[in-house]
């Protein structure tokens, strides 16, 4: 289709008579280059925003809630029952679990990712899984105890990170390793697992480091880097966050039950089993309700 373009003259056409002199100027040819990038660019950036820079920012708030909650009191080095349960509420269940499941709804809404990737399974597997693990976590404790035979402060040791580890397991894996995943897998297969494994240890990482610091930096960091890469290869390959949840407790237990007060581990309060329940049945309950609630939608091919 062409375009008319009308010169202008000394003299209007109204006045003379004379029609217009008309100029054929054929439309701008688009390529399909052109057309592909016009197509790519807003996608792109919408998904940026969409799979990288909200998780990251969850991932920012939920870090400085938890520096001023627990790093900077010190909470798991000096007992205190009341920061426990404010850095319970906040930091483990409203922006460890809340937050990141209404983020990662809108993102299952609209086809980014779905419940195996999500690490939802069957209540079957779920059991099998999370025994599996529970086995080889207590054929550590019996091996490789950091307080030797002394299977109870371990136990109490246990409960008490369990509300850190639901937390670290929905922000660094269910949020941001399912969303990095989907905004690389365009890229490949391979390259989208290997991103997720690096961001997500690095993540894990930064998040102990700042719950419990360590007086040697360097090599913690390393060991924590380390320790996130294999949580974060289980949780690829198993896709199940129950089990994942677990192994993240055993690692935090055995890296940092020599920072945490003796009280918690002898003498615990009502305070922190009251911390287990509320926060574990909250993410049952968000389960469940996401379970009846949605059915899983396919992941369009890239």
């Amino acid at each position: 289709m062409s375009i008319l373009f009308f010169q202008k003259r000394e003299n209007p056409a109204c006045c003379t008579g004379e029609q217009p002199e008309a100029k054929i100027v054929d439309p701008p040819v688009h390529t399909g280059l052109d057309i592909q990038r016009q197509t790519v660019q807003p996608w792109l950036r919408s998904s940026l925003i969409r799979l990288v820079i909200i998780p990251l920012l969850v991932f920012l708030v939920w870090m400085l809630d938890m520096y001023l909650l627990a790093g900077i009191p010190r909470l798991f080095s000096r007992n205190n029952p009341a920061g426990l349960l404010l850095y319970s509420f906040f930091s483990c269940i409203l922006l460890g679990i809340l937050v990141p499941m209404t983020c990662i709804t809108s993102s299952f809404l609209s086809g980014i990712v779905n419940t195996f990737q999500l690490g939802f399974r069957s209540v079957r597997r779920t059991v099998y899984a999370c025994a599996m693990v529970a086995f080889a976590g207590y054929a550590c404790i019996i091996l490789f105890s950091p307080r030797g035979i002394d299977q109870i402060a371990f136990a109490h040791a246990v409960l008490l990170f369990l509300p850190t580890s639901i937390a670290v397991v929905m922000v660094c894996w269910v949020l941001i390793g399912t969303h990095v995943q989907a905004f690389i897998i365009p890229v490949g297969v391979l390259a989208s697992i290997l991103t997720g494994i690096i961001v997500t240890a690095l993540l894990f990482s930064i998040s102990f480091f700042i719950l419990l610091p360590q007086q040697n930096p360097d090599p913690a960091i390393m060991l924590l880097f380390c320790i996130g890469c294999a949580v974060a290869i289980f949780f690829f390959a198993v896709r199940d966050v129950y089990p994942t949840i677990l192994v993240v407790t055993f690692a935090m237990v055995f890296a940092g039950i020599s920072s945490v007060d003796s009280r918690y581990l002898y003498q615990p309060t009502p305070v922190v089993y009251a911390a287990v329940i509320v926060t574990m049945g909250v993410l049952l309950g968000i389960h469940v309700y996401f379970s009846r609630h949605y059915t899983s939608i396919p992941v369009p091919s890239p």
